[in-house]
């Protein structure tokens, strides 16, 4: 990558909202997170793809990031954190051994999901 290139990557990001930045962060972990549960595929339980423990450290990075930003996402906060709560749940529907309650990914930050 040239200099050239860096200046204009930095000249855009200079141009976008802080609480787009986020919502973006927040969407590719919540995606990410959605692939490594299998949820892309049709049969989930056979996914390739299927990682619970990369899931776990995208849903608790994702939980940290909602939580310690929740107060500059106005109207995106709602649907972000129906997404990390559906993760959540995923998640502990996805284990074989769920997680006890409160000790699920994310959880230390958002608190028990049911």
């Amino acid at each position: 990558m040239s200099s050239m290139d860096t200046d204009v990557n930095v000249r855009e990001m200079v141009d976008v909202p802080s609480v787009e930045v986020i919502s973006r962060a927040a969407v590719m972990l919540m995606s990410s997170a959605a692939e490594k549960l299998g949820l892309a595929d049709d049969e989930p339980e056979h996914s390739a793809t299927r990682d619970l423990d990369e899931a776990r450290r995208l849903i608790t990075a994702l939980a940290g990031l909602v939580t310690a930003s929740v107060e500059y996402l106005g109207a995106h906060a709602g649907p972000i954190r129906d997404g990390l709560q559906s993760l959540q749940r995923a998640f502990r529907e996805t284990s074989a051994v769920p997680d006890p309650p409160g000790q699920g990914p994310g959880e230390k930050y958002t608190g028990p999901v049911h």
